[in-house]
C-alpha cells in the first residue's frame, strides 16, 4: 500500500494519499485545505485519483475538497450522508471553533459553498481501491456521519478523528455525543486486531493494542478528547 501524509492547515491535520502499487489507483483522504502538495503526492507517485473520501466533515478535513475536485473532476466526492448537513456548513464552521471572522482569510478558512457530493458510504460496504479491499464502518460520536476505513489485508485503520495516540475525538462540536464515540471505539474499532496500524487525522501512528492497553481515555470509558 502507499501512503503519502501531508500535513495541512492551522490544526496540523493529516491528509493523505492512499494508493495500490499494482493499478495505481488512489483515494485522498481528508483534504484539509488547497495544497499543491496534494497533487505533488499523486503525480509523484504516478497515481490515477479515483475519490476524495471524506471520514468525517469537519472544516479541517473538508476545506481542500473543493480545489481538489476542480482539479482532478473525475475524483468522486463520497462522504455518509449523515455528515452530509455538515459538509455544507462549511462556509460558517471556523465560528462554531471560535475563530473571529476577520481572522478567516489569514487563516485559510474563508471557504466558498463545497462541491455537491457524489456518493455516500453505507456502512460495512466494501470499497474497492485497485487491489485494496476498504471496509467502511460507520463510527459516529465525534460527528453523526463520522466513518473509519479500514484495509484487513494490509492491517491498517484510517480512523479520522475517532481516536488518537492516547486520546480521543472531541465531541463538544455539533452533532457530537460521548456514548457514541466510546461505543463506536470500543465496538467497531478495537475489535479490528492488536496489530492493527492506526492512522489518525492528527498526531503520530499508533496500534490497536497500544490504544487498547494505555490510552486512558478507553480506561472505564471515562475523559474527553481535545481535539478535531
Amino acid at each position: 500500500m502507499i501512503i503519502e501524509e501531508i500535513t495541512l492547515t492551522a490544526f496540523q491535520q493529516h491528509t493523505r494519499i492512499v494508493g495500490c502499487p499494482t493499478t495505481k489507483m488512489a483515494i485522498c483522504i481528508d483534504p484539509g485545505n488547497d495544497s499543491d502538495r496534494i497533487l505533488a503526492a499523486v503525480e509523484n507517485h504516478f497515481l490515477k485519483l479515483q475519490a476524495i473520501a471524506l471520514t468525517h466533515a469537519h472544516l479541517d478535513h473538508v476545506g481542500g475538497v473543493s480545489a481538489l475536485k476542480a482539479r482532478v473532476p473525475e475524483a468522486k466526492i463520497i462522504i455518509h450522508p449523515l455528515d452530509e448537513p455538515l459538509y455544507k456548513a462549511l462556509p460558517e464552521q471556523p465560528l462554531w471553533v471560535g475563530i473571529p471572522r476577520e481572522q478567516w482569510p489569514a487563516l485559510g478558512f474563508d471557504y466558498d459553498e463545497p462541491p455537491a457530493v457524489d456518493e455516500y458510504w453505507q456502512d460495512n460496504q466494501h470499497y474497492a481501491v485497485g487491489n485494496l479491499d476498504f471496509t467502511v464502518l460507520h463510527c459516529p460520536g465525534h460527528t453523526p456521519g463520522h466513518v473509519v476505513l479500514l484495509e484487513s489485508s494490509e492491517r491498517k485503520i484510517f480512523v479520522g478523528d475517532c481516536l488518537f495516540a492516547g486520546s480521543v475525538g472531541r465531541t463538544d462540536l455539533p452533532g457530537g455525543s460521548t456514548d457514541q464515540l466510546l461505543n463506536s471505539i470500543m465496538n467497531k474499532i478495537l475489535p479490528v486486531g492488536d496489530d492493527v496500524e492506526v492512522y489518525s487525522g492528527h498526531g503520530p501512528v499508533t496500534t490497536i493494542g497500544q490504544e487498547r492497553a494505555n490510552n486512558p481515555y478507553l480506561q472505564g470509558f471515562q475523559g474527553r478528547g481535545t481535539r478535531f
